[in-house]
């Protein structure tokens, strides 16, 4: 902080159009008590402030203040002179700080909710109350109506069997939709940050239906919810134990050596790891590989390299990592919820504080908020060896710099096309360091930009008609070699981008077979229906 600076020059800029401002606020607040009804501003171009703020003189006044001054916060946040990540720090905690100040969050000033008050006597209240301490109780704010759903009723529903099981994972075989499917089957490795059902939320949104239904044989891992006799678990068990386990048992069931796969989030960065070591091994299972909002280069990692350094990194090594004083720990759900939560803090936080406290409405149903809402824990160790290897070194994009599972892993080793995934608005894999992936390659790639964000980007499905999405048709040896390169040469399409990945992957799934009258082999005998009962498992 000692090397920061905020230019005088700036700063008196800053002051004078914040006096030149909060006179004409002044005036203009003046005038409407004088019942000047056109000097009444129209709107204050934020959806927090509506009809009642506007009807109101003070709240107004109030609303139109808090406004002027957050611009003013973040005009001079923006003004600091420093390194990068101190300024983009200082840029979020001063974001943080005004979003919460915001009149909107407050009863006593919030026209809103004190006329809901009125009107209902009270009931309003006493019904955020109880919202309030239901939420105290389950530790986080309510952002759906949690009593609407249950994993394998009415989320997660595509009928299967899982086939194996282990400390890590259970790997669930999905029913054939159709007579016949492709021989090559394809093996889904979801992030092991909340659960696999994002894939599987309702019939009409599900990837996982979507994929069975173009007549693929599809495999799923469903990540165990950690608990304390997964406290010591590392990096390297979730790739031996977890996907490299989760690949060779889709082989032995298949009988195919190659296999199609995916992967989602840190999933992509766990499956692409695995085949990694597997390349070191001698070994290509993979006949592709579809990556979906995925890291494999952390140089760009968006907001949340602001709370990624040295300092930090070690103090979670010291209180979760395998050689903490106490021993490993867990690194707990909600904590990461919380985080990711904060990150928007206005869409994901004040937003169901204002209607379900303030005014004791109910939140909607809402599947993807549901899941949003089912965290999962962390072992220490394999989240302290992430966060430090991957997010801190960036070491995974260096042929030969990372030892995994006992092998130097390359990602330029791995002989599969791959099929890469980003969504433009995405705050957690910003899509020009999900298009860093195509350079780690060696083989054919096509990437493909989605709208939206991290989730809804991926959850798109067809039918819906929704978003668009861009390609740019270059040919795998002449990728442009920066994001913003391929995207001016790219094109606009309407619609979800599934298609073109169904398209895509159709070559790679061999011929097609009759569909297998059940699940899983003589060796690997269904266990229980899907879901199963690791993903049920609460933080």
């Amino acid at each position: 902080m000692a090397g920061l600076n905020l230019p005088v020059q700036q700063l008196a800029e800053i002051q004078a159009n914040y006096l030149k401002s909060a006179a004409e606020v002044w005036n203009q607040s003046l005038h409407t008590l004088q019942g000047e009804a056109a000097a009444s501003p129209k709107a204050l171009g934020d959806r927090r402030f509506g009809s009642e703020w506007l009807g109101n003189p003070a709240s107004a006044f109030t609303a139109q203040m808090y406004l002027l001054n957050a611009r003013t916060l973040m005009q001079m946040a923006e003004s600091v002179e420093g390194d990068a990540k101190t300024q983009a720090r200082i840029r979020f905690a001063v974001q943080q700080w005004v979003d919460m100040a915001s009149p909107s969050n407050f009863l006593a000033l919030n026209p809103e909710a004190l006329k809901k008050a009125i009107e209902t006597q009270g009931e309003s209240l006493t019904t955020g109350m109880h919202h309030l301490l239901q939420d105290l109780q389950k530790g986080h704010v309510s952002q759906t109506d949690e009593s609407v759903f249950e994993v394998g009723r009415n989320v997660a529903t595509t009928a299967g069997q899982v086939v194996f099981e282990n400390a890590l994972f259970q790997l669930i075989e999905y029913k054939p939709l159709t007579a016949k499917v492709h021989e090559r089957p394809m093996l889904f490795v979801p992030p092991c940050i909340n659960k696999y059902y994002i894939l599987d939320l309702q019939p009409d949104n599900s990837v996982i239906r979507y994929t069975v239904e173009q007549g693929h044989r599809t495999f799923v891992v469903s990540w165990r919810n950690p608990d304390e006799s997964l406290r010591a678990t590392t990096w390297d068990d979730y790739i031996e134990d977890g996907a490299i386990a989760a690949i060779r048992t889709v082989q032995a069931i298949s009988g195919q050596e190659r296999i199609n796969t995916l992967g989602f989030c840190v999933g992509g960065t766990i499956l692409s790891t695995a085949l990694a070591v597997l390349a070191a091994r001698g070994e290509q299972p993979a006949q592709s590989v579809t990556l979906l909002t995925t890291l494999l280069d952390f140089e760009n990692t968006g907001i949340l390299d602001i709370f990624i350094d040295e300092a930090s990194v070690q103090l979670r090594e010291m209180t979760l990592g395998p050689d903490a004083p106490g021993g490993p720990g867990l690194l707990k759900g909600q904590e990461l919820a919380t985080t990711f939560s904060f990150l928007r803090p206005n869409d994901l936080v004040w937003n169901y504080v204002v209607a379900n406290y303030l005014k004791g409405e109910a939140p909607p149903p809402f599947d993807l908020l549901y899941w949003n809402g089912d965290s999962t824990n962390l072992p220490g160790p394999m989240y302290c060896w992430y966060l430090r290897h991957m997010y801190l070194q960036n070491e995974l994009k260096q042929p030969g710099a990372l030892t995994v599972c006992g092998e130097a892993v390359d990602l330029g080793a791995i002989e599969a096309p791959v099929f890469i995934y980003g969504s433009r608005e995405d705050h957690i894999v910003p899509w020009p360091a999900a298009y860093a992936s195509v350079a780690l390659f060696s083989g054919e790639r096509q990437f493909v930009l989605g709208a939206s964000g991290h989730i809804a980007g991926v959850i798109n499905p067809p039918a819906k008609g929704k978003r668009s999405h861009w390609t740019n048709n270059t040919g795998s040896a002449k990728h442009p070699a920066t994001a913003e390169a391929w995207f001016a040469g790219a094109t606009e399409h309407p619609g979800s981008w599934w298609p073109v990945w169904s398209d895509w992957l159709k070559p790679q799934a061999g011929k097609l077979v009759n569909a297998p009258k059940s699940a899983g082999s003589a060796k690997f005998k269904p266990i229980e229906p899907a879901p199963g009962r690791y993903v049920r498992a609460k933080a």
